[in-house]
C-alpha cells in the first residue's frame, strides 16, 4: 500500500521515535521510527504488532479490529492513567489529542503520528517541573518495573529519583474523623420570593428568566414544608418536560431549606451520569469545603463501587500477578489523587479496567461483604467510611434510588433515615423497589453466605475470613458468643460450596440447599417449551403445581436455613450485650468493628427470613401479595446460576413502608411520569395508594419547539425478523444522517448481527460505529466517545434508552429496530394481569417510547429524527411522543431522504400524537 507522507503542520511537533499502529474498521496503519506511514493488511500489522512493541491507543479495541486477542504493546491509555491519575480523557485519538493539546488527526492515516506525538509528551511531562501528580510516581514506577510493565523502561529515563524518600499511599490519603450528631431540623416553612431568588442567584446573573422553572421551584418548596400527620408525608409528583431545568428548580428550594433549617436534603437518582451533572450543578450553591473543611455535598453510593484499601493493600503486596498487577499499581496512582475513591462512574477512568480485559476492578472493592470495618489498619482512611461518615453532617447527599431504599431499610436511627428526598430520573422507582425489595434463593446467594460465615474453602486465594477469624476476640472471651459461632459455622457446611454448578449439572447434589437447586434446574427444563430456540438464554417456570419429592427438599432446605439463621440470631444478642457492658480491652476500634459485624448479621439474619418464608410457602395457597418463580439463569450457552425468585407483585407496598412513610416530605420528578395526560399509573406507581395518601400532582411542558424540531418516522417496509434487512436499514439510515445516529435494540443478538455487517463499511466511509456487547469498552465511555465525535454512532441496549445525555450535533438520529414490548416473563404476566391486560403493556411501551425520543431533542438547538423500524406500529402508542411533534409513516427510502436532508418537509402520510 502507499507511504502516506507526513502533514506540514504535524512535522514540528516532537514525536517518539518507536513504531506505532492503528486499526479501525477501515483498514490498518503502520508508522516507523523514522516517520514513514502505511497502510497494512490485518496480517501484516499482527506480525509487526508481535515482533515488537508498538505505540497503540487502547489494546483490546485495537485487538478486536485485528482479530488478534494477544496483542500487546505500548498503550497511550496506561501512560496517560499513569502520568495524569484521575483526569478525563475520551479513549480515542481526538479525546487524547484533545487532552494534551495536540493537532487533532485528519484521519485514520494521521493517528500513528499522533500516537508518536502523544507518547512524546506524556514522556516530557514527567521532566517538567510543574508535574502536578509528580508525588508517587517514582515508587510506583519502581515497582512497575519490576513486574516488566512495557512502559517502565522509557520511564526511567524521565523521572529522577526524589530527594527526600516518597511517603507510602496509604500515609498520604487523610483520615476522617466522627462529628457530633446533628440537631434535628427546624421546622422551615419556604417563602416562594425566597425560592425565586435562590433559583435567580443558581442559574446566575444575565440568564435568561424561565417562568415554568420558577414555577417548578415553587412547587418543589411544598415538600419542605412541616409534616401535618406522622406517617403522612409531604408527596408531590412533578412531570417536567426535557429543557425545564429541573435540577436547579429543586436545587433552589432544597438549598434554602438546608440552609434556613440545618437539615439534609438527600436527593437520588437512577443514572451515574445525573449523579455527576447534579455534583457538578450543585457547586452553584454549596462551596467545595465549609470553613472548617467539611463537605457541605456528599456522593453516596454502595459499597460495592469503591475502592477498598485493604484489597488495594493485598494486590499490590502479591494478591494479583501479571498484567493484573500492573492494573493495580495504576489504581494505587488513581487513589492518591482520587476525590473520593469512587471505581465506578467516579473520576476513575471507565477505560481502565477493560485494558486489562479482566474484573480486576472489581476484585478492589467490597463487593463480597468482607470488610473488617475497624479491624482493618486503614479504616480511618477508608473512602466508604469518609461518604457514610460525612452524609449526616451534609447539607446535600447525592445518592441513587436503590441506596436510599436499603439505607431506609437498614437503618436502626432515625437520625440516619432520609426525611427529606428528591426522586430524579422518578420513572424508575418502581424498578429499584422491584430489585430493592426481591427475595432470590440462588446458588450464587447461598454460596455467597456460605463464604461469610465458615470463610474460603481451602485451596482459595485472597483475604476473605469467616465469622470465627473475624470474631477471635469475641470467641475467646465469650462462651456463648464462641459457641454460637461454632454451631453456625457447622450450619453453614449445609449451603452449596465450590463446584455446585458441575455437581448439579453431573447429578450429584451435596446438601438439602444443592439437591432444591438440583429440583429447581430439573423442574425448569422439564417444563420448558421452547423447543430448543432460546438455547444460552435463562429458562424460568412457575413456582405453582409443584410435586411432593421437590415439595420435601425445599422443607428439608428450609430446616438448613433455620438451622444458621438460629445461631446467628444468638451471636447478635451476645454482640450486642458485649456493646452495653464492654469489657476493659474493647477499645474505641473494637467497639466500632463489633458494631458492623452486627450490622452485617442483622441484614444476614433477614435475608435467611425472607429465604425461609419463601420455601415455606411453596407447598400452601399461592399469596396474591407475591410472584414466585423457578429459574436458570443462562449466557452464551452456559448456566451461571439457578434458583428461586421471589418479587412483590407491587413493589410500592413496601417503598412505602419503608421510604415514605418516615419521610417528611417526597418529590418525584421525571420528564416520563404520565401516561400521556393519565396521572393513574403514576400515582399508584409512587407508592401513595399503599398510605391513602393524595399527592400533589404537577406538569410542566418543555419548552422545545418540537413540530419544527423534530420528526418522528415509521419505516414501514423493513420485514420483521429479517436481519440483512434490518442490517441494511441501520447502515443507510447512518449513511444518510452522516453519523450521530443511537441505535436502539432489544434483543443483543440482534445487536451483534447488525453491528457485524454494517460496522466495516461505514467505516470505509468515515463513520466510526461502536457498540456495547461487541466492543470492550464500559457503557459510559462509549457514551463519551460518542458524545465527542459528531460522525461516530452508537448501538445499545435499554441502558442507552435513558439516562444519556448528548446534546448536541452529536446526535441527530435515533432508531429503533422494533416497538419495545415488554418481555413475557413470568412477573410480567402477573403485572400484566394486575394491571389491565394489553392496556399495561400499552403504558410501558409508551413510557419507553417516550424515555428513547427524548434522547434526540436536549437543548433548543438539537433537531433529527426518531426512526422506528415497524410495518404496524400502533397508533395508540403514538401519544408517547411530545405533542406537535410530526409523525410519519414512509418506506425506508423516504426516509433517508428526510434524515439526507436533516429536514422536516410535507409528510407523506401523518397521523396525530396527542
Amino acid at each position: 500500500m502507499d507511504e502516506v507522507p507526513p502533514s506540514p503542520g504535524s512535522a514540528a511537533i516532537p514525536a517518539l521515535p518507536l513504531p506505532a499502529l492503528h486499526a479501525s474498521h477501515g483498514g490498518c496503519w503502520l508508522r516507523d521510527g523514522a516517520g514513514h506511514t502505511r497502510g497494512a493488511g490485518k496480517g501484516d500489522a499482527i506480525v509487526a504488532a508481535a515482533d515488537t512493541p508498538l505505540l497503540i491507543l487502547s489494546a483490546p479495541l485495537i485487538a478486536t479490529r485485528l482479530g488478534y486477542p494477544d496483542l500487546s504493546g505500548l498503550d497511550l491509555l496506561e501512560l496517560f492513567a499513569f502520568v495524569h491519575p484521575a483526569r478525563f480523557v475520551v479513549p480515542t485519538a481526538k479525546g487524547l489529542a484533545h487532552a494534551l493539546e495536540l493537532p487533532e488527526p485528519d484521519g485514520d492515516d494521521a493517528i500513528p503520528l499522533l500516537l508518536q506525538q502523544a507518547a512524546e509528551a506524556l514522556l516530557g511531562t514527567c521532566e517538567a517541573p510543574d508535574w502536578q501528580e509528580r508525588e508517587g510516581a517514582w515508587s510506583a514506577l519502581q515497582s512497575l518495573a519490576r513486574l516488566r510493565w512495557a512502559w517502565a523502561p522509557l520511564l526511567t529515563a524521565r523521572i529522577a529519583a526524589p530527594q527526600r524518600a516518597e511517603r507510602w499511599l496509604f500515609s498520604r490519603l487523610p483520615e476522617w474523623e466522627d462529628a457530633p450528631e446533628r440537631p434535628q431540623p427546624g421546622q422551615v416553612t419556604l417563602d416562594p420570593d425566597a425560592v425565586t431568588t435562590r433559583l435567580a442567584q443558581l442559574t446566575g446573573s444575565g440568564a435568561e428568566a424561565r417562568p415554568t422553572q420558577q414555577a417548578y421551584a415553587a412547587e418543589a418548596a411544598h415538600v419542605f414544608g412541616p409534616r401535618r400527620r406522622e406517617g403522612l408525608p409531604h408527596l408531590l409528583l412533578a412531570q417536567a418536560g426535557t429543557g425545564i431545568g429541573k435540577t436547579l428548580g429543586y436545587l433552589a428550594p432544597a438549598s434554602l431549606w438546608a440552609q434556613q433549617s440545618g437539615g439534609t436534603v438527600w436527593v437520588s437518582t437512577y443514572t451515574k451520569a445525573l449523579q455527576r451533572q447534579l455534583r457538578r450543578e450543585s457547586r452553584r450553591a454549596w462551596p467545595t469545603t465549609r470553613a472548617d473543611g467539611s463537605q457541605p455535598v456528599v456522593v453516596r453510593k454502595g459499597r460495592e463501587n469503591y475502592l477498598c484499601l485493604l484489597n488495594l493493600e493485598d494486590a499490590l503486596q502479591g494478591g494479583f500477578s501479571g498484567r493484573a498487577a500492573i492494573m493495580a499499581q495504576l489504581v494505587a496512582r488513581w487513589a492518591a489523587y482520587s476525590q473520593d475513591g469512587d471505581m465506578i462512574g467516579g473520576d476513575l477512568p471507565g477505560w481502565l479496567g477493560t485494558l486489562f480485559r479482566q474484573r480486576g476492578i472489581a476484585a478492589l472493592t467490597d463487593r463480597r461483604g468482607e470488610c473488617v470495618y475497624a479491624g482493618c489498619p486503614h479504616y480511618r482512611k477508608c473512602f466508604i467510611e469518609r461518604a457514610a461518615r460525612a452524609s449526616p453532617q451534609a447539607d446535600l447527599v447525592i445518592a441513587n434510588h436503590a441506596l436510599v431504599m436499603v439505607n431506609a431499610a437498614r437503618s436502626r436511627e432515625a437520625a440516619q433515615r432520609p426525611t427529606r428526598i428528591v426522586f430524579d430520573e422518578g420513572h424508575h422507582v418502581f424498578e429499584a423497589a422491584d430489585s430493592t425489595f426481591a427475595a432470590a434463593l440462588t446458588g450464587t446467594e447461598t454460596i455467597e453466605l456460605r463464604r461469610w460465615v465458615i470463610g474460603p474453602e481451602r485451596g482459595s486465594k485472597g483475604r476473605r475470613r469467616g465469622l470465627a477469624a473475624r470474631l477471635a476476640d469475641l470467641a475467646s472471651y465469650d462462651e456463648a458468643g464462641a459457641k454460637a459461632i461454632s454451631a453456625a459455622r457447622h450450619a453453614a457446611e449445609a449451603l452449596p460450596g465450590d463446584g455446585w454448578l458441575q455437581r448439579l449439572a453431573e447429578g450429584t447434589p451435596f446438601g438439602p440447599v444443592e439437591e432444591l437447586l438440583a429440583a429447581v434446574r430439573s423442574t425448569v427444563y422439564a417444563r420448558d417449551e421452547s423447543g430448543g430456540q432460546e438455547a444460552g438464554y435463562g429458562l424460568e417456570t412457575e413456582a405453582a403445581q409443584l410435586d411432593g419429592p421437590f415439595i420435601e427438599r425445599a422443607g428439608a432446605a428450609q430446616a438448613a436455613l433455620a438451622a444458621l439463621r438460629q445461631p446467628l440470631i444468638r451471636l447478635g444478642v451476645r454482640l450486642e450485650a458485649l456493646l452495653a457492658e464492654p469489657p476493659d480491652w474493647l477499645d474505641g476500634p473494637g467497639r466500632a468493628r463489633i458494631e458492623g459485624a452486627r450490622h452485617s448479621l442483622t441484614w444476614r439474619i433477614d435475608l435467611l427470613a425472607a429465604w425461609e418464608a419463601l420455601l415455606e410457602r411453596l407447598g400452601g395457597p399461592a399469596d396474591p401479595e407475591y410472584v414466585d418463580w423457578l429459574a436458570v439463569e443462562r449466557g452464551d450457552a452456559r448456566e451461571f446460576d439457578i434458583g428461586i425468585h421471589r418479587r412483590w407483585l407491587d413493589p410500592m407496598k413496601p417503598f412505602a413502608r419503608v421510604v415514605l412513610e418516615p419521610a417528611h416530605g417526597v418529590m418525584i420528578t421525571s420528564a416520563t411520569l404520565r401516561d400521556g395526560n393519565d396521572w393513574d399509573a403514576a400515582i399508584a406507581k409512587s407508592g401513595a395508594n399503599a398510605l391513602s395518601l393524595a399527592p400533589r400532582l404537577s406538569s410542566f411542558e418543555s419548552p422545545f419547539d418540537y413540530a419544527g424540531q423534530a420528526e418522528v418516522l415509521i419505516v414501514t417496509d423493513v420485514p420483521k425478523g429479517d436481519v440483512a434487512a434490518l442490517a441494511g436499514a441501520y447502515g443507510r439510515l447512518i449513511e444518510a444522517s452522516g453519523g450521530g445516529a443511537l441505535g436502539l435494540f432489544t434483543a443483543i443478538r440482534r445487536l451483534r448481527a447488525v453491528h457485524g455487517r454494517i460496522a466495516d463499511r461505514l467505516a470505509r466511509a468515515g463513520l466510526p460505529l461502536y457498540a456495547q456487547h461487541v466492543d470492550p469498552i464500559d457503557t459510559g465511555t462509549l457514551v463519551d466517545i460518542f458524545r465527542d465525535d459528531p460522525r461516530a454512532s452508537l448501538l445499545g441496549t435499554d441502558a442507552l434508552r435513558d439516562g444519556v445525555d448528548v446534546p448536541g450535533h452529536s446526535l441527530r438520529l435515533v432508531v429503533m429496530e422494533q416497538v419495545p414490548w415488554p418481555k413475557p416473563s413470568i412477573l410480567h404476566r402477573a403485572r400484566r394481569l394486575a394491571g389491565g391486560g394489553s392496556a399495561y403493556d400499552d403504558r410501558i411501551i409508551r413510557a419507553r417510547l417516550a424515555q428513547a425520543f427524548g434522547r434526540l431533542i436536549r437543548s433548543r438547538e438539537d433537531s433529527g429524527h426518531f426512526v422506528v423500524l415497524s410495518s404496524a406500529f400502533p397508533s395508540r402508542l403514538l401519544s408517547a411522543f411530545p405533542a406537535g411533534t410530526p409523525v410519519t409513516r414512509l418506506t425506508l427510502d423516504e426516509a433517508l431522504q428526510r434524515v439526507a436532508t436533516g429536514a422536516f418537509g410535507k409528510p407523506v402520510q401523518t397521523e396525530s400524537n396527542s
